[in-house]
């Protein structure tokens, strides 16, 4: 919406109307939806409150009551989801498609009571609930065409996991549930969607979109309930296939822990930074930095908590200035008042937020000094710290909400180190125009999204693909709104040889390739040329995806003033670890694609193993093609003790991978890459690459400069 517009506001004004309740009114009812009908008798209830009006006048603004599922509500809607009544599983992508484009239908006419819900019921301010609605309108749009790309393969057969559990934040109540059982429909599963406690209006205002436009409520069922009773026996629950989480790291821990082997996608959190250099547009750095910070009270998990300035900016007093002054007019209160910019937090600060609010570490001080305004404790203007140092508590620790933490760096390359010593790597920014500076701190920084001269929230499905590396992010860590985050919930099975496409003559994959097109004696290596076609075969399909899709940059848009690459970076060390029960094909595909991904190989294979596969690797033609690679001899527990030195492991077959090591993964939130090994590399190459978006304002205030006479693409 365009705010400036008196339609905008006269219709923001009826939203008002309607979901600023009256201390008498009555509370919506909203009831548990499992196995195809609505529960209300006989359970414990939650109450959903206007935060914005706690405190005014004694009064308690209650705006719904909530069902709270039980265990026996639980079983029912995981027997139905996986018996799967309606069919959802076995349709056509084209009838589930014709499906959730009727959901974007819905979610634009109800775009009033969607931003209405969350204004009532987080304290979203109207502009921010705003663009939250487009996004998810988005994900109705994009997701089920992003699985037709996997679908057309007509070598492989697709097909959805099962179950889907998806548990939502609070922060984002409108996008980020919508995204999630978007990309678990569109895949073909059936979903069981777990709402926020602090958000459950809104996401029950989501689905009734979703079952007016067609989805059954045997396909997606709704079930509130207290994450740590009846929510821990939703993700124990043995026939839950997968679990979509947007939250806490702590929270993605405890699920990893307590059922070790579960598929779990998760976007955790962020202690995220912009750097500030001497060559920056200085008033520009304040604008994106502000909105960064304080937008719905920091309470976003990509929002800025750190400011590193480069020195000659820390000891410029204009700059200091400015920026408090730019902090202290960011207007805070209720959501119903329209001047507001920053609304309340979801709850009273405490632990690391109340400390953050009202403690000061040795060295710091207040330039800005946050405080909580009126009766209502859910509200609290910006604070800013200066001379944050570094390794202090606020320097690495997530306290999502309104406190901005200022550190000193005497360059650009002590900035970077600042920033990657927090481990989370969900956003990152830097404010400079120089072009060289751009491109050492893009080599450098460990963020899933990078942001120059711009903002580190808002990003866009498909423009900049959302998701993080590090801690922040429990899974395989593919983007939400980008092309490949619904095959994370599918699988694939191979009907036949992958197409090649036409490779660079000069490839040296290619030439490597050719090598392996060995002549072996068929009595010293029995039986092998089955698995040496597939081997070649996937070499080729590898080495045609890596350059059509995951060493080139994209950009899907060409805006004129913004660039928008999405970018592939191999993983980093992977273990191709051997099971008595793979095939040659399985392993020599494997270490091809590590190779191929150009991420470091290790061979691992248990001690006392012989077999075909072992013989070949230790032949003059395995040797051949390992090269440099490093093999050893090592038990599952001396794997288990590499774990901090590399960054992924690649068995063939989810059954292939021992319980000891999937537990001890799982206590360290570390990945292990368990699908069937495929030739198809437009699936296989997945496992070895991390994506990164970038995200570049090259305009300044709409001067494209240098650029200007460039058409778009």
């Amino acid at each position: 919406m365009d705010w400036a517009l008196k339609s905008s506001r006269i219709w923001a004004q009826t939203i008002r109307d309607k979901w600023q309740k009256a201390p008498d009114g009555i509370p919506i009812i909203i009831p548990v939806v499992a196995g195809g009908g609505e529960i209300l008798e006989g359970r414990s209830f939650g109450e959903c409150l206007d935060i914005s009006r706690i405190g005014e006048s004694g009064e308690k603004h209650l705006i719904a009551r909530y069902t709270l599922a039980d265990e026996k509500d639980i079983d029912l809607a995981v027997s139905v989801a996986k018996a799967d009544p309606n069919g959802w599983r076995e349709k056509p992508l084209a009838e589930r498609h014709e499906i959730l484009s009727r959901v974007a239908g819905e979610l634009r006419m109800a775009r009033a009571d969607l931003i209405g819900a969350a204004d009532a019921n987080t304290g979203k301010v109207f502009s921010e609930g705003d663009v939250e609605v487009s996004e998810a309108i988005d994900f109705a749009e994009y997701y089920p065409h992003s699985v037709r790309a996997f679908d057309d393969m007509h070598h492989v057969r697709c097909a959805g996991k099962g179950v889907g559990l998806v548990i939502s934040p609070w922060n984002f109540p409108i996008a980020i549930p919508c995204g999630g059982i978007l990309a678990a429909l569109s895949a073909g599963n059936t979903v069981i969607f777990k709402p926020p406690s602090a958000a459950v209006l809104v996401a029950w205002e989501i689905c009734q979109c979703f079952w007016r436009a067609g989805v059954s409520k045997n396909v997606l069922q709704f079930l509130p309930c207290a994450g740590s009773t009846a929510g821990a026996k939703l993700t124990h629950h043995p026939d839950v296939d997968f679990i979509i989480l947007t939250g806490g790291t702590d929270t993605g821990m405890r699920i990893l822990k307590e059922r070790p082997a579960v598929f779990l996608a998760a976007e955790t959190g962020g202690k995220n930074a912009t750097i500030v250099t001497a060559m920056s547009d200085r008033d520009q750095a304040i604008k994106n930095v502000i909105q960064s910070a304080f937008g719905h009270c920091g309470q976003k998990c990509s929002a800025t908590s750190l400011l590193i300035l480069e020195k000659e900016v820390y000891e410029d007093p204009v700059f200091k200035k400015q920026l408090v002054d730019a902090a202290r007019s960011f207007s805070v209160g209720s959501v119903w008042a329209f001047e507001n910019r920053m609304g309340p937090l979801i709850q009273p600060p405490s632990g690391d937020l109340k400390s953050a609010l009202t403690k000061l570490e040795p060295g710091e001080s207040w330039v800005l000094k946050p405080e909580n305004i009126g009766s209502n404790p859910h509200l609290w203007t910006p604070g800013i710290k200066w001379g944050v140092k570094p390794g202090s508590y606020t320097h690495l620790t997530e306290f999502f909400g309104p406190v901005l933490g200022v550190m000193c760096a005497k360059n650009l390359e002590e900035a970077i180190d600042l920033v990657n010593q927090t481990g989370y790597g969900l956003t990152s920014g830097i404010e400079s125009l120089d072009k060289r500076e751009q491109v050492l701190w893009k080599s450098r920084i460990k963020a899933g999204n990078l942001y120059i001269n711009r903002g580190t929230t808002g990003a866009i499905v498909l423009r900049q693909p959302f998701g993080g590396m590090r801690k922040s992010a429990l899974g395989s860590g593919i983007k939400a709104g980008g092309p490949n985050y619904v095959s994370q919930f599918m699988n694939f099975e191979e009907t036949g040889l992958p197409p090649i496409g036409a490779i660079r003559k000069d490839s040296e994959i290619l030439r490597l390739s050719r090598r392996w097109r060995i002549k072996l004696d068929g009595n010293h290596f029995p039986g092998i040329e089955a698995d040496m076609s597939k081997t070649i075969r996937a070499i080729q399909s590898y080495v045609y995806r890596a350059e059509q899709e995951f060493r080139v940059e994209k950009d899907y848009f060409h805006l004129r003033g913004q660039d928008n690459v999405v970018r592939f970076l191999p993983v980093g060390t992977v273990a191709v670890r051997i099971h008595g029960d793979d095939s040659l094909f399985e392993t020599l595909a494997r270490i091809a694609a590590v190779r191929i991904s150009e991420c470091s190989l290790l061979v691992s294979i248990p001690p006392g193993l012989v077999n075909t596969t072992t013989s070949f690797l230790g032949s003059k033609e395995g040797q051949a093609l390992l090269k440099d690679a490093r093999v050893v001899r090592q038990t599952d527990r001396d794997l288990i003790q590499m774990l901090s030195k590399i960054q992924r492991i690649r068995y063939a077959h989810p059954d292939r991978v021992p319980s000891s090591v999937m537990a001890a993964a799982a206590e360290k939130g570390f990945y292990i890459s368990r699908m069937p090994v495929l030739m198809e590399g437009r699936i296989e190459l997945l496992h070895y690459f991390q994506e990164q978006s970038i995200c570049d304002n090259y305009h300044r205030y709409g001067n494209l400069g240098e650029r200007a006479m460039v058409s778009p693409v």
